[in-house]
């Protein structure tokens, strides 16, 4: 089963990432950007200004012909960060913890990255689970974040009661139409790399009593439950603004 995983796994998102030398290229507005996070967030040890590194999981294609190839680095730092600290007081309105975090660059490029989803570490790893021969989608699918499913055997993304196809895997990684998922996120008449995440992923996945806001080049995961933590293999789907 471990060799199938790892076949699978290889299958979606291609051979080992090696970053590649930074230069500049012109990011189209609307290009989306899947991110794997390359260390842990820790609100209650985070603070102002420290750096936070992630690294594209497939190559994205540009219009132009231009590519960002897998392994390269998008850099943000923290803007604000604070711990939870439960107060006892009775009745009392619990306050916040939260991780504002902004992005800045991607390789040598300035440009306004918005997170049009954002995924744990653990709602990450459940895609390289191939589903069972019991399972409604069939042996060896593989569920992307945000509800479509992803077919290594056929190269397919569907979704839906009929497995209507709405991406496809190429060279270079798996790619689809963006779907409309929500206030914040449109759909796209271009194709954009997704990687693991669906179409229409949009929002919180795999983070449990946590908030996301998003504007801008910046977003603010927030929890009244616990400390906000977003751990080394979370993931995101950026997206140029």
């Amino acid at each position: 089963m471990t060799n199938f995983r790892s076949a699978l796994s290889l299958a979606l998102l291609g051979c080992a990432a090696i970053a590649p030398a930074a230069r500049a290229i012109t990011l189209p507005s609307e290009t989306a950007i899947p991110v794997v996070f390359t260390h842990t967030v820790d609100a209650k040890k985070a603070k102002a200004g420290d750096v936070v590194t992630a690294k594209t999981m497939q190559v994205v294609l540009l219009p132009n012909g231009e590519q960002l190839p897998k392994g390269t680095l998008v850099t943000g730092h923290v803007v604000e960060a604070r711990p939870f600290n439960f107060d006892r007081t009775h009745y009392a309105v619990q306050q916040a913890s939260y991780l504002s975090i902004q992005l800045d660059h991607v390789a040598d490029n300035q440009a306004a990255i918005g997170v049009r989803a954002l995924a744990s570490n653990l709602a990450v790893q459940a895609t390289f689970t191939p589903e069972g021969i019991d399972e409604p989608y069939g042996m060896g699918t593989m569920p992307l974040v945000g509800g479509a499913h992803y077919s290594p055997v056929a190269g397919r993304v569907t979704e839906g009661q009929y497995d209507d196809v709405i991406g496809y895997r190429k060279k270079q990684g798996v790619f689809a139409r963006l779907l409309h998922g929500g206030e914040g996120c449109e759909g796209t008449q271009t194709e954009q790399s997704i990687a693991v995440f669906s179409p229409a992923a949009c929002g919180l996945y795999g983070f449990y009593d946590y908030s996301l806001t998003a504007k801008d080049s910046s977003f603010r995961v927030a929890s009244t439950r616990t400390t906000v933590i977003i751990r080394s293999g979370s993931a995101a789907l950026l997206q140029v603004q």
